[in-house]
């Protein structure tokens, strides 16, 4: 078999998991001990996380033709790929621990529902928190005011019944 032939399986398993991507993040991940890497591998296994490392050759044609195309220029030495379908913020999130402790291990780019961000811009989609806890921040700034009123409401009927004269 020629040598294309071999690597189109790999070419057409990283197209198949950035079909339904939600984001894609390209981080360098040179300068982790196998521990390290292990527990960042485990960490983003259990959140969904699709995250392996490919040659750059394989990803540069797996991204030909699509949004991921932008991570190209990033292509040069030791990267990995971290993919969710799920949470597009959930793989930002969790590299972003990694690379606050560790200082070789770095973003290089990614591409969140389709709009490209550079490493720095990845580091600040990391701070984003997640759908729960903005619906539920929504949620509540929504309920404050009819609480409020509520609280107005029984303080006003609870002063007209204090300036009622009591019965003898």
């Amino acid at each position: 078999m020629a040598k294309v032939e071999l690597k189109q399986p790999i070419v057409d398993e990283i197209s198949a998991n950035l079909k339904d991507a939600k984001s894609a993040v390209l981080v360098q991940y040179l300068g982790l001990t196998v521990e390290q890497d292990t527990a960042m591998r485990k960490e983003l296994r259990e959140a969904g996380v699709i995250y392996k490392v490919y040659k750059n050759t394989l990803m540069k044609r797996a991204f030909e033709g699509t949004p991921y195309e932008a991570l190209d220029k990033h292509l040069e030495g030791g990267n990995a790929l971290a993919i969710s379908t799920q949470d597009a913020v959930t793989p930002a999130r969790i590299l972003a621990k990694y690379v606050k402790q560790y200082k070789k291990f770095d973003f290089a780019g990614g591409v969140v529902e389709g709009t490209y961000y550079d490493g720095e811009q990845m580091a600040q989609v990391a701070n984003i928190p997640s759908r729960e806890i903005l619906l539920s921040r929504l949620f509540g700034s929504m309920i404050s005011p009819v609480g409020s009123f509520a609280r107005v409401i029984k303080q006003i009927a609870g002063g007209d019944e204090a300036e009622a004269p009591a019965a003898e």
